[in-house]
């Protein structure tokens, strides 16, 4: 997320940290190579223009320039006019405040995801909120379109509302409203149709459904990926129907962030949701904080440990724990730790939530960690007997080729998982044995296989 952003801005305020005493060319300099990042990133210009005059006002006054780390302090100021840029601190929640049915109207163009996010919202709303959601197609544009949204409540176990060949997206709207009505629903998510490009017959389309259905949320979806092109399709939308709340979808790809900076101060709407991948629990609260310090290179511990703790199964994990603590530790927990990681989403992308990760992006990606390591460790694993996996001193030449046939990889990558997971057993019996007290008289020396530990460091 934001990878090729950050990147540009991490190298400048790096070379601005690395400066004992900065002038005012100094800080023009820097705040010129923010201006073309920013530009770089597809970030609108009035928005690229305001947000540098609100830096240089702030990075130029004599407190900042005269402190003892004036560059820590500008890097400080970018940070929080990005925060104020993304809408301030602090997640704004979706509007349930209401008399039920609380009627969401999803708008957006045709391919932003704006199905799939419908179901997304759903299975949000029915897990977290505990509403009771009815999901209704408006779509009679696209063919298929309601079967889609219709598949989608199924897979997420939110009720759609049945399809009646023939009816306007008008009388479905107020169908599915008298039906959340009579049947007690708390909130109908109402998916409206989209169109390749923004036309007046959409936009009437969308006026008739609101005034039908007064909508507490006028949630607009947008592709991340697009750029400026979202921040057109945010202005017209805004203009013409009056949004409430922004989705961003495909955040999970968007390297350059331009369309999330520009959102807020062209259309005045918050973003409120953002989708982070293809399944369907896979959209998340946008903190505007968060998603700061994600493209200065800070990262988002909180984040990371808000997805840990709601996607890990936390007495799996204290099991674990407590046999790796005593260093009875198996292939079998080896495959049940890569199957908790793999819950969390993309390793790349927990692993872009650790603050300076960034500056080791390249080796990341030429490790390939989430299509390579994990998957072909856990099907090497899968392809053990069971008395392999809980001793695995026994696999020997003719089990490592049976192994590696059976899990469609190498003899040499079955002998990397078993070297690696040797260390592992080694440095948890170290622990084991040395116990807290140890550990804390020996430090990190005393656990590390040779060769671990980094030259010339004090542990």
């Amino acid at each position: 997320m934001f990878e090729a952003l950050s990147e540009k801005l991490t190298g400048t305020f790096d070379r601005l940290r690395g400066r004992g005493a900065l002038s005012e060319a100094d800080v023009g300099e820097a705040l010129r190579e923010v201006r073309l990042a920013l530009l770089d990133s597809d970030v609108a210009l009035p928005v690229v223009r305001d947000f540098i005059a609100k830096v240089r006002t702030r990075a130029l006054a004599s407190e900042v320039l005269d402190s003892v780390t004036p560059g820590q302090q500008v890097v400080k100021i970018v940070n929080d006019v990005m925060i104020d840029e993304l809408g301030g601190e602090g997640a704004v929640p979706l509007e349930l405040n209401a008399p039920a049915p609380i009627p969401y109207l999803v708008v957006g163009l045709q391919g932003s995801g704006k199905t799939t996010t419908a179901g997304k919202l759903g299975l949000r709303l029915a897990e977290r909120q505990r509403k009771r959601v009815l999901l209704a197609s408006l779509d009679t544009q696209r063919p298929a379109a309601q079967l889609q949204l219709a598949q989608l409540g199924e897979r997420a176990g939110v009720p759609t509302l049945p399809i009646v060949a023939g009816q306007t997206p008008v009388e479905i709207a107020r169908r599915a409203m008298d039906t959340g009505r009579r049947e007690g629903f708390d909130v109908v998510i109402l998916d409206t149709a989209g169109r390749l490009a923004i036309d007046q017959a959409l936009m009437d389309e969308v006026k008739a459904i609101r005034a039908a259905t007064d909508p507490v949320e006028t949630l607009l979806v947008v592709d991340a990926m697009t750029g400026q092109d979202a921040v057109n399709t945010a202005r017209a939308f805004n203009e013409a129907v009056g949004v409430t709340g922004i989705v961003m979808t495909r955040m999970d790809g968007d390297q350059r962030g331009g369309a999330a900076l520009s959102m807020r101060a062209v259309t005045g709407a918050p973003i409120k949701l953002m989708g982070v991948g293809e399944k369907l629990d896979a959209l998340e609260d946008f903190h505007p904080e968060r998603v700061a310090g994600r493209i200065l290179g800070q990262g988002d511990i909180v984040g990371l440990v808000e997805k840990a703790s709601e996607t890990l199964d936390e007495e799996e994990a204290e099991r674990l724990a407590a046999k790796m603590a005593k260093g009875r530790f198996d292939l079998e927990d080896y495959a049940a730790q890569l199957r908790q990681i793999t819950k969390m989403g993309s390793l790349s992308g927990i692993l872009g939530m650790l603050p300076g990760v960034g500056k080791i992006k390249a080796q990341l990606e030429d490790a390939n960690l989430d299509t390579t390591i994990l998957k072909r460790q856990g099907a090497i694993i899968s392809s053990m007997t069971r008395k392999e996996r809980k001793s695995p001193d026994i696999i020997k030449a003719s089990r490592k080729r049976r192994i590696a046939a059976g899990s469609g990889t190498t003899v040499q990558e079955v002998n990397r998982l078993l070297k690696q997971f040797d260390e592992m057993s080694t440095m948890m019996k170290r622990m084991n044995k040395l116990g807290q007290k140890g550990l804390m008289r020996h430090g990190l020396s005393a656990i590390l296989p040779k060769g671990m530990m980094p030259p010339n460091r004090p542990y």
